[in-house]
């Protein structure tokens, strides 16, 4: 079973490379070229006017190209993690994925530029050259120590910042863990002693980092696979490593552990035994940070000290270290004040802000509603998770302020404050805006019963969520039709061993279903030999049988059929105790963010009392998701140009909405155009409650929502998640049959995330 996972986890990541092009990147063009005008600008003749400008006055290039915005991701695959020197070629999926972090994270734009040149000094002399292509310099993959060398070159001959992320990414992420840490145990850094294992270039870089934060470099004591680096010792030395060299006869890891404060670790498993942390000195700090498997396992650590403090590489541990916090921010800030270079100065900001997050006192990630919890500042929080919204306004304006009180920025802002705000805005325009709420949803474990489970996409998506979440699905539909199709796909999931099954033709807990089914819909005309008939055949309704009895938390279904089929046996079972289908609301992700469009599905024409209805829970489920809400009702009519039924239906529904006083931000009716171009809706309508560009559309019926968000699928490539079937408290969502198995995964992690109210 297990190779068969593997083969097929193989495969998966071969397939997204593959699939439905090759590699991760592409070039698109940011301007209009429809017409002979804009090709005599974009090109000869009017682009030689931008030309001179930047030979007169070479700072106007990042007014006039893309360099004030574009990073190159530099490598020569020669120390590539986890898979050594693999040459240039093998590094570029690597790069590409470090290129499309960048552009995820914090809207940057990347080339990636795989190297041929072993030589750290010819490899410095290419990459220089690069200079007038880039706003800055990622250099990535470089073993020790030509990095720095590399490093070294490029940081004195160039003059944008030039940053080893293998470096000084990770002894960032690591100072903001170790400030907390340490605040936590009530130590200081000028105080603690450090043992570290790993002399490579992020070990190097964590303990030049730790230095600058206090620590006294006799209080450092280093090892690598030969031992301790002592003086005197002449086997894989650099001069790196001879600035941590003890004048001791001490050897080993095992002779120097004792009485230390802090534990730092990137070498490889197992290198640190329990035995050893327990004579570390009282409540020990444990960073054990290599991949894939850590230099001891943290619950093997607190079985010896249970007050340890540990961070770890891993993302299903605690206190992850990793560089996504820093690197996207850092080269952001830079990247807005124009910086030569990226100095200490500048790298202790990025500390300061990560670490300072941590300690805030509510955590603002994107689904916190679903989740429930608020993430506590404590030895088990060192630092933000890696998608908390906050980071690219805290960390990159901390990052451009150091700049400017430095001197190393050439285009200094007026406004920190603005600035820090215009970062905030711009956060969800990621696209990445699920995997907050992945990271809800693994919190707790929650059954899933899909309706339609010989589906094929069905089956993907449950072989997804057994990999990427904790929720438990369950499928209906005839065992050997599902193993039949999971073997076609090349999927390692078996019935009735990874997942359960619900049979419809042969089940034992038939009668107890159809029972059921029939207590609830006695007085509706159903007879018993109607209910077993339906319990036989009609998937939708066992499942939803099975969440009104508890056997699942959430119901899936309408990857085949006419949603308003599925929606009538949803409101039969489960439209009780509260819950009520008020709409369905779909989110379209854009390249400029996300775009909530209700109701697409419920109401064919609704009234004002349900048009209402469908504003409220849109607000709530978009807040669910870390935004502000800001709703248009949209209609023919314009703030009433027009006397048409739509917009009247919208004023009825607006003066419902203002007698609630609700507390976000909504105004009506209008054209979609002016809830979209606030500049169009000031001159229409100046004065409008509503501020900036909508992000939820309201419509007056399914057919203006539905063609509305078909369109942004189809012609726009946004990508849907939804329907979301508001006011059933998450107990049941019905999809449409062109939904994809990456939109049932998003789906069911929708579902296995519990929310508190109806909504």
């Amino acid at each position: 079973m297990e190779e068969r996972r593997q083969d097929s986890a193989r495969q998966a990541a071969l397939d997204y490379h593959e699939f439905p092009r090759p590699g991760k990147l592409e070039i698109r063009a940011t301007k209009p070229m429809a017409n002979g005008r804009d090709l005599a600008r974009a090109y000869s003749p009017g682009v030689a006017e931008a030309c001179l400008e930047i030979k007169a006055d070479p700072a106007t290039a990042a007014r006039y190209t893309t360099k004030g915005n574009l990073v190159g991701v530099v490598t020569n695959g020669t120390a590539v993690l986890g898979l050594g020197n693999i040459g240039a070629l093998a590094s570029k999926p690597v790069m590409e994925g470090k290129a499309v972090l960048f552009k995820k994270f914090a809207n940057i734009d990347c080339f990636d530029i795989e190297l041929n040149e072993p030589d750290p000094h010819k490899l410095a002399e290419i990459v220089c050259a690069l200079e007038p292509t880039f706003g800055a310099i990622n250099l990535e993959d470089i073993k020790a120590p030509d990095c720095f060398i590399v490093e070294q070159i490029c940081r004195e001959r160039m003059n944008i910042p030039v940053f080893h992320d293998d470096q000084h990414g990770t002894a960032i992420v690591v100072g903001a863990a170790a400030t907390n840490a340490l605040r936590i145990a009530g130590k200081a850094f000028e105080d603690i002693r450090i043992v570290s294992t790993g002399g490579g270039a992020a070990g190097i870089a964590c303990l030049d980092m730790l230095l600058k934060l206090g620590v006294k470099r006799e209080n450092v004591w280093l090892c690598d696979i030969h031992g301790l680096v002592h003086q005197g010792r002449e086997v894989d030395m650099n001069p790196q490593k001879a600035a941590y060299a003890q004048a001791s006869d001490k050897r080993a890891l095992a002779d120097v552990i004792d009485g230390a404060d802090l534990f730092l670790g990137l070498s490889g498993p197992g290198v640190l035994t329990p035995e050893m942390v327990g004579r570390m000195a009282p409540r020990p700090i444990i960073f054990a940070l290599a991949n894939p498997n850590p230099e001891i396992d943290p619950d093997a650590a607190r079985a010896v000290a249970p007050d340890a403090i540990i961070a770890t590489g891993r993302s299903d541990f605690p206190n992850q270290v990793n560089n996504v916090l820093c690197f996207p921010f850092i080269f952001r800030g830079a990247l807005d004040v124009g910086a030569t270079t990226i100095n200490d100065e500048m790298k202790i900001a990025c500390i300061e802000g990560i670490a300072a997050l941590a300690r805030a006192t509510t955590a603002a990630e994107a689904a916190t509603a679903y989740r429930g919890e608020t993430l506590t500042f404590g030895p088990e929080y060192l630092i933000p998770k890696p998608f908390d919204p906050r980071l690219m306004g805290v960390v990159s304006s901390a990052v451009a302020q150091a700049a400017m009180e430095t001197g190393v920025a050439s285009r200094p802002l007026p406004d920190l404050t603005a600035y820090k705000q215009k970062l905030d805005d711009s956060v969800f325009r990621s696209g990445l805006i699920m995997r907050p709420v992945f990271e809800a949803a693994a919190t707790v474990t929650r059954r899933i019963v899909f309706a339609e489970g010989e589906d094929e996409r069905v089956l993907r998506a449950a072989n997804a969520m057994l990999e990427e979440t904790t929720d438990v699905p369950i499928l209906i539909g005839r065992p050997d039709v599902i193993a039949t199709r999971a073997e076609r796909a090349g999927l390692p999931i078996r019935p009735e061993v990874d997942f359960e099954i619900v049979n419809p033709e042969n089940d034992p807990r038939y009668r107890d279903y159809w029972e059921t089914y029939h207590g609830l819909m006695a007085r509706r005309g159903v007879s018993p030999d109607i209910a077993r008939a339906i319990m036989r055949t009609n998937t939708t309704a066992i499942g939803a049988v099975m969440v009104h009895r508890g056997e699942a938390d959430s119901l899936i279904c309408g990857t085949f059929g006419q949603y308003s089929w599925h929606l009538q046996y949803v409101r039969q079972i489960l439209g009780r105790d509260g819950c009520t289908p008020t709409g369905a609301l779909s989110m379209i992700i854009l390249e400029d963010g996300p775009l909530f469009i209700a109701d697409t599905q419920c109401h064919n024409d609704p009234t004002p009392q349900q048009v209402m209805e469908t504003v409220l829970g849109a607000a709530r489920h978009v807040r669910r998701f870390g935004l502000p809400p800001r709703i248009a009702l949209c209609s023919h009519s314009q703030f009433g140009n027009t006397d048409s039924y739509s917009g009247r239906k919208m004023r009825e529904a607006l003066a419902l909405l203002d007698a609630r006083q609700p507390d976000f931000m909504y105004d009506g009716e209008m054209h979609v155009d002016a809830a979209l171009d606030p500049e169009l809706r000031e001159r229409i309508f100046p004065g409008s409650r509503l501020e900036g560009v909508a992000n939820v559309l309201i419509f007056a019926g399914t057919d203006a929502a539905s063609g509305v968000r078909n369109a942004l699928k189809m012609r726009a490539g946004g990508l849907e998640v939804g329907p979301i079937l508001m006011g059933m408290g998450n107990r049941a969502h019905i999809v449409t049959p062109s939904i994809t198995t990456r939109g049932l995964l998003n789906m069911s992690v929708l579902a296995g995330t519990p929310v508190t109210h109806y909504g």
